[in-house]
This record gives C-alpha cells, structure tokens and sequence, in this order.
C-alpha cells in the first residue's frame, strides 16, 4: 500500500485522533446494526494496546449542521462499550474548550467518543478554523473510515493540514490492498457484477471497469436502460431514457473490446413492488402496464453460468426490490451462487452487504467492502480525498 499506516508510527503516550465510521442505523435509541462499528475495534485495539490515548470521531446521519439529539452518537458510545467491556465516555461537542479539556486528561488507553462532526456545519464545509480545532485535540490522526473517505470534509482531509502525521487504520488499510489488488493486479478471470437502479450512478464506473474486467453482468433498475438500448420494450420498468444513447454506446465498447456482457433475458414482472405475486416474462414480452421488479429464474442461471471459472468477482447493487421477499429471489439466489463459485469475491454498498446477510453467507464471501460510494469511486479510478490526504510511505 503506497500509505503509512498506524502500525507504522510510534504512538505511545499520544493522543489518537481516529476518525471511524459509526454511521449506523439507529432503531428506539439503538445500534441496529454494528457491523461498522465492530470494524473499527481492530485499530481501536492497536492504538491502546501501542500505550495511545483514543478520540473516536464521526459523524451520524445528515443533521445539516445543526445539533439535533436524534443524530447524537450517545447510543453509538454506549454500544461500544458493552463491545468493550468497558464505559467509553462521550464528550458533549466535538470542539470547544470543555472537550479540549477532555482531550488533554485522557491517560494511556482511555477512549472518548467526540459528539456527531455533523453537527457543525463546518465539518461538511471543510472549513480551515474547525479543522485546526480538531486537529487541535490530539498529535496523531488516523483514519479508519474508508466509507467517507471519497469526502473532502474538515475530519477526513482538512484536519491533515494541521496534524501530522496522517495515517491510515487498519481498516483503511485492508480495504485499500484489497480494492486496489482488485483493480490493479486481480486474478483472472475477473467478473464485475453491478445492479441497482440507475445507469447513472454508475456509467463512469462501467466504463472504467470494461478496460479491466473479463465479464460483465448487470442487473437491477439499470438493466433496463440497456435492454432498452437493445431494442426492447420495457414497460413501466424503470428507464433513463437520457441515457439509451450511452448505454448503446457502453454496449459497443464491450463487443469492441471483447468483454462478455450478460444482461437480463427474462425478469419478473407486477404493476407495482407492493405485488405478491409477481410472474417470469422473457424480456422480450414485458407488458406495457407492468414493470419488471428483480431478475428472472433463467436470468439467474445465466449468471450463475457467468460466474463459472471466475478467480475474482466484485459485486454491487441488487438484482432487484430484494427487501420484498416476493422479488428477493433473483438478488439472494445470485449472492449464493458468488459465495458457491470459489472466486475471491469483493461486495460493496450498504443494499450489497445486505443482500449478502440476508442470503447467509457473510462467512463465504473473501471480503465485504464498509464504502459505498467510496466503494464505487475507488473502482471509478478518482482520487479519495481522504486517502491522498494521507502521508506516502
């Protein structure tokens, strides 16, 4: 990896600045899903461990620079310390003199969660004064929060300006050998997978990715942008009709480059997601009054065929409305044929990671990706601000 990392610097009777990510979906005043904070405590381990004092910085949803007691990571810190076996303190603001006061008694080993970085408006601005503020609490930064690192807010890259060294957590780390062996050095043949719902969010990503990949199949709301690209009537299916044009063109750069592009040929049709008995159409035969809502069973074998032979495989994006169990099958049953298909297997995004819980086979997968969009952007081929803001080993 091209970055030091917190292995790599002494910390020892230092204040760590870690910035996590403990965005997680709160439900009656608590962690409904940890799994990102359960990522953080291999460095949170590290640093203590090293004799470093550790301040917990993150932000939680999109209180838009304001104090909102909803967005408060008070249940985030009490989470962590029944993970930890132990109170984990947390500061009333992420700034100001009270904190600072906080900040300079912690002892070797002691933890304090700052309050939500969202709630100053500074933090999405990346406003130089809140960032030399934070900077201010600790000598080392490190960031372990792969997920907001393709933000330039003032705790992922303005903070650097002022605290040095930069480094990246173990977290960061995993994430960016794994993402960059992926897109750099993979082992062949390598299949990209991608779905959800618009072409939009991600036609820079296919169009990097035809440049790297061996296979591609797509799937979800975007596909029908292709078909109809193709030809095809798609009904009420969600369409970008804007972007026929490009998908058209995305089509005769894979025929011109010799990628293998495996699109949906049959899907399952209703007038609407709230359907519980929706019904296999080829796509050639989508109805006009209906829309298509997840891949169709021989869609699904096609891409379990697809997937065979595959020494790498990168997932993102469902096949369909998969959080309704009557159009689940398509994105469950393609989760289980990665899992089965022997293929180092990368997933990313929040519906992703999901899917793959939801299909049981978290255990079987080679790596689950904590990014979303930094996920995306990553595999885009752009610059993560909060990765070049880091010190070059």
């Amino acid at each position: 990896m091209a970055k030091r990392s917190i292995e790599e610097i002494e910390i020892g009777g230092k204040r760590v600045f870690l910035r996590v990510d403990f965005n997680v979906p709160l439900t009656d005043g608590r962690v409904a899903d940890d799994s990102r904070v359960q990522a953080s405590l291999p460095t949170i381990a590290h640093a203590r461990a090293a004799g470093a004092a550790v301040i917990l910085a993150s932000h939680l949803g999109r209180p838009k620079g304001q104090r909102d007691p909803k967005f408060s990571l008070a249940p985030v810190a009490r989470h962590l310390g029944g993970l930890l076996g132990r109170e984990v303190p947390l500061a009333p603001d992420c700034v100001g003199p009270e904190v600072e006061g906080q900040a300079r008694s912690l002892e070797p080993g002691d933890l304090l969660v700052l309050e939500n970085l969202r709630f100053h408006p500074g933090e999405e601005g990346n406003d130089p004064t809140f960032a030399r503020a934070l900077a201010g609490l600790a000598d080392v930064y490190v960031n372990d929060a792969f997920a907001a690192a393709h933000r330039a807010h003032a705790s992922t890259e303005g903070i650097t300006r002022y605290l040095r060294p930069a480094v990246a957590g173990l977290l960061m780390r995993r994430e960016l050998e794994v993402l960059a062996t992926v897109v750099e050095a993979p082992d062949r043949p390598l299949v990209a997978i991608l779905g959800g719902a618009k072409v939009s969010d991600k036609l820079k990503l296919i169009e990097n990715l035809i440049g790297k990949v061996d296979r591609l199949l797509i799937g979800g709301g975007m596909a029908f942008t292709f078909l109809r690209a193709q030809g095809f009537e798609v009904g009420r299916s969600l369409l970008e009709a804007d972007l026929v044009g490009d998908a058209r063109r995305l089509l005769g750069e894979t025929r011109a480059r010799g990628v293998e592009l495996l699109l949906p040929v049959d899907t399952l049709v209703a007038p609407g997601p709230e359907t519980e008995t929706p019904r296999p159409v080829p796509v050639d035969r989508i109805p006009a009054a209906e829309m298509g809502l997840d891949i169709g069973p021989e869609t699904l074998g096609r891409f379990r065929a697809g997937l065979r032979g595959a020494r790498t495989v990168v997932w993102n994006g469902p096949m369909g409305v998969f959080e309704r169990p009557p159009f689940s099958s398509g994105t469950l049953g393609l989760a289980r044929a990665i899992a089965e298909s022997g293929a180092m297997s990368v997933a990313g995004g929040g519906d992703t990671l999901a899917a793959v819980r939801m299909a049981g086979v978290t255990e079987r997968f080679g790596y689950l990706s904590t990014g979303g969009g930094a996920f995306l952007e990553f595999l885009d081929g752009r610059t993560l601000p909060g990765v070049a803001a880091l010190d070059d080993r």
